[in-house]
């Protein structure tokens, strides 16, 4: 036996397997071996093979296609079927939401402007305007208490001050919790006053006892602030204060007519747009619901505007009067003028629940000019 035969036949490097040709080898060279199938185990789970860009296209996406909720348009239904359905529903939606929106808006912002109209020309302008008639009568009554005999004008110009206080006192806000404490001193302190200078004019003409009399009676007045005078500026600057405090129309307020202007615009875009999809979908050239709700979202939203800027310009401008101290013969003149630029605002102030009103109304032409439609199409097949 040769020795380099032993061995299976085949484990060589040049052997054959039995049966097979002669010298021809189990593979071609040229040709790799067929991969193995990979086991299921081992295949790679889908989480895997995402994308890091996935997100971001699908952002892209989102962002280049209009949102279906607000344009209510989108593509069709797999199988072909109409939109309409869809569509109704969703400016359906879309109309009521703008209208309670804008009619919350509305109500919030014209509060905000009317609800310190009544108060300021029925109490706060009146207390500035008394609080002016009180020190300009005292001025006069020192005029009068220094003249060497009595006179009637001194009680007349006492009485006057002392009716004054009373009317500023019927502002419940004058000078925050104290005010009434304070206008009650004061109504103390006049009395004082008012009985000094008559015992001072009792006196005989340039004796002792007279100037003593005049002369306390005159720091009662003067003193500087304990006296009269300063305690009713002091009662006057507050009053000012929230004059401007009532007649402001700051940035809050800006803010919500600025927001209820553009829901205004956006209602009037998706009502003028659903009558265009009415008219386009189902040949009909008007929908007298929406159209009406058209027309009274334009009148109601164009009368409270221009309520607005009537009672806005008329406080701005009894503002400006009561800005500076006025003198005793222009006092009843400014309360003229300030009846006269707030004259109306009970009445506009009182229509704001109308605005409440307007949008139930608004609401229901909505519902009305797009329900028969919703209706027909509820149980169609799609």
């Amino acid at each position: 036996m040769n020795p380099g035969n032993a061995g299976t036949p085949g484990a060589g490097a040049g052997g054959t397997a039995p049966g097979a040709p002669t010298g021809s080898p189990a593979h071609p060279p040229s040709q790799p071996p067929p991969a193995s199938p990979r086991p299921p185990s081992s295949r790679r789970p889908r989480s895997d093979r995402r994308t890091p860009g996935r997100w971001a296209r699908r952002l892209a996406r989102l962002v280049t296609r209009p949102v279906p909720w607000v344009t209510a348009t989108g593509s069709r239904p797999a199988d072909g079927g109409s939109t309409t359905a869809r569509d109704l529903a969703l400016r359906h939606r879309l109309l009521l939401a703008l209208s309670a929106l804008l009619t919350l808006s509305l109500f919030v912002s014209y509060q905000g402007v009317h609800d310190d109209a009544d108060p300021l020309r029925t109490s706060t302008a009146p207390a500035v305007l008394s609080l002016d008639t009180a020190l300009y009568a005292l001025g006069q009554a020192q005029r009068a208490a220094a003249q060497p005999a009595p006179t009637s004008d001194f009680q007349k110009q006492i009485s006057v001050a002392v009716q004054s206080l009373a009317a500023a006192a019927a502002d419940d806000g004058l000078g925050g919790p104290g005010g009434r404490q304070a206008l009650q001193t004061v109504a103390g302190l006049i009395t004082v006053y008012a009985v000094k200078v008559q015992q001072s004019q009792l006196q005989p003409d340039g004796s002792v006892l007279r100037e003593a009399y005049l002369s306390y009676a005159t720091s009662v007045l003067t003193e500087k602030g304990a006296g009269i005078r300063d305690r009713l500026k002091a009662l006057q600057g507050q009053e000012r204060a929230a004059v401007h405090r009532q007649t402001s129309f700051g940035p809050l307020l800006w803010l919500a007519w600025s927001a209820t202007l553009l829901l205004a615009l956006a209602l009037t875009a998706a009502l003028l747009e659903t009558q265009r999809f009415l008219r386009r979908r189902f040949r009909r050239r008007y929908n007298r619901q929406l159209i009406a709700a058209g027309l009274l979202l334009l009148a109601g939203v164009a009368v409270t505007v221009l309520f607005t800027v009537w009672t806005q310009a008329g406080m701005t401008d009894t503002r400006t009067l009561l800005d500076r101290p006025l003198p005793g013969r222009l006092i009843p003149d400014a309360g003229r003028h300030t009846a006269s630029y707030l004259s109306g605002t009970g009445f506009r102030a009182a229509a704001a629940v109308w605005i409440l009103i307007g949008g139930a109304l608004l609401m229901a032409l909505a519902e009305t000019g797009l329900r028969r439609h919703i209706d027909d199409y509820r149980f169609r097949p799609r």
